[in-house]
């Protein structure tokens, strides 16, 4: 584990859940798995305080426990991958508000700061919160919710798994991952009158976000972006056919798809395009995808079978991110230059200035920059030369590693988000009185345009906030917006880069 990891795990834990948690959960992220009493013992907090944070991690499914080999008692571990998932909570809100509603965003919503909860109580609970609601508001968040459940944006969570007596592990009930048990809307109308202290009808079956649907959209929206950048949006549209062809036929993570007729895309597309342009040109996109390796041509038989082969596509895509990022930080030249060693595998330092085309001297500087800042890693092999002393002639090859150079851009991506996180808690702490007057005065106006009251009195209140005032809060929410959005920026290139790894290690 890197100590970046475990500073930005750390940062994102305790704005969330607090001091306490935070303790916790770094001292899970020391080790590999730990018993109860050792997290007493190395963090100095009281049992319940361990207990009750240990119960918030593994609601929140950001910690598991094992039981221990001995079988006397149980292990608990952080789970890193889960604890960076949280920065990505307003883009699973967003995603569900613009493919189903506000209504579905809200229930989302609940569900994420719930951690894991019962249908039943996320529905009543979105249902409180909405403000234009009538009559059927119920039973459409419940239709709303089923909907979710389908489509698998969400899925029932574990339940305790025992042998021998004993609770030993957490395990999915694998025929009813995503089946939703029957809500009477007279039920939920009881709960939410506060009528009848009968028990709710799915008690004890809680529900969690399944993050692996949100995480399959974000791939194929990546791999859709990147083929209408590369090609046109025609062509996009064809890929997300096929995709759609890809899900259908082949386990969600395989690294490559299994075979997919032309016949059966072009069916696919005749039923849900009316992209009267591509259906036309259909085969001449394939061929365009094929060339430029997004899919894979698997036989000809049935007019084309093709896969789409995602180990590559992202392995193209992790060195596009390389080399911009090269561009961003050392120029044109120096990606030119890191181009052509990685085309060549291995090559000179002679050799590189003619392919690149660069002078001498310039080629040479970025050459030992690039290899300063890990991008670039040299080989030396040594010949038996002749000469006097009959000493070794030594050869110096640049070469290109594509894991390593992965492995240390999310050193650096890390860092950049707990900087911008930290960065952006700073503002806020320091200009709290400011924000939280700007809120207090949004929120009266807010009330007086209901009331009906004239622009003058309302401009007379605005005033209270004065000009210098005014311009420190005008630079704090652009310096917090602009962090926010670099922040999601560096969270989609940490996507691409994790998903390479572990498409290469499959």
């Amino acid at each position: 584990m890197s100590i970046q990891l475990g500073k930005l795990c750390s940062r994102i834990i305790e704005q969330h859940f607090g001091e306490v948690v935070r303790t916790v959960a770094d001292d899970l992220f020391a080790s590999i798995a730990k018993p109860l009493g050792h997290i007493i013992r190395s963090t100095g907090l009281t049992k319940p305080e361990v207990c009750k944070s240990l119960a918030i991690l593994l609601k929140f499914r950001l910690a598991t426990f094992v039981l221990n080999k001995a079988q006397t008692g149980y292990e608990y571990e952080l789970l890193h991958d889960r604890v960076l998932m949280i920065l990505r909570y307003p883009r699973y809100v967003h995603l569900i508000q613009t493919k189903y509603g506000h209504e579905s965003a809200a229930l989302m919503e609940e569900l994420i700061r719930a951690g894991s909860q019962t249908a039943s109580y996320i529905i009543l609970k979105s249902y409180a919160n909405i403000d234009a609601k009538d009559r059927n508001t119920l039973g459409m968040l419940r239709e709303k919710f089923g909907a979710l459940a389908q489509d698998r944006y969400i899925i029932r969570a574990p339940n305790l798994k025992s042998r021998d007596g004993e609770l030993t592990e957490l395990a999915y009930d694998d025929a009813n991952l995503f089946c939703v048990p029957e809500l009477e809307l007279r039920d939920l109308n009881e709960l939410h009158e506060g009528k009848g202290t009968r028990v709710p009808p799915d008690e004890g079956i809680n529900w969690l976000v399944n993050v692996e649907q949100f995480h399959l959209d974000f791939r194929d929206a990546i791999v859709m972006g990147a083929v209408e950048r590369m090609i046109d949006a025609n062509a996009g549209e064809c890929m997300k056919y096929l995709l759609e062809l890809m899900f259908e036929r082949t386990k969600p993570w395989e690294a490559v798809s299994n075979p997919i007729a032309l016949v059966d895309l072009r069916q696919r597309c005749e039923k849900k395009s009316q992209n009267v342009e591509m259906l036309r040109f259909l085969d001449q996109y394939m061929t365009v995808l094929e060339s430029n390796e997004f899919i894979s041509k698997y036989d000809n038989k049935g007019g084309g079978q093709f896969t789409v082969n995602a180990k590559k596509i992202f392995e193209q895509l992790t060195w596009s991110c390389i080399e911009n990022i090269i561009v961003e930080k050392y120029g044109s030249k120096a990606a030119r230059i890191f181009r052509v060693i990685r085309m060549k595998r291995f090559i000179e330092q002679e050799e590189i200035q003619k392919e690149a085309m660069v002078p001498a001297k310039e080629a040479k500087q970025l050459t030992y920059k690039l290899m300063e800042e890990n991008f670039l890693l040299i080989q030396t092999i040594r010949k038996p030369g002749g000469g006097s002393a009959g000493a070794p002639k030594s050869f110096f090859l640049f070469y290109v590693n594509q894991r390593q150079i992965v492995s240390m851009l999310l050193e650096s991506c890390y860092k950049a988000l707990y900087n911008s996180i930290t960065r952006s808690a700073h503002d806020k702490a320091v200009n709290k009185r400011l924000i939280e007057k700007s809120q207090r005065l949004d929120s009266i106006v807010e009330t007086m345009k209901e009331r009906g009251e004239s622009e003058a009195y309302i401009n007379e209140i605005l005033e209270t906030l004065t000009p210098p005032e005014q311009e420190i809060l005008k630079k704090v929410k652009l310096r917090v917006k602009s962090l926010y959005s670099a922040e999601i920026g560096i969270d989609e290139t940490i996507f691409i880069l994790k998903l390479n790894q572990e498409y290469q290690m499959k």
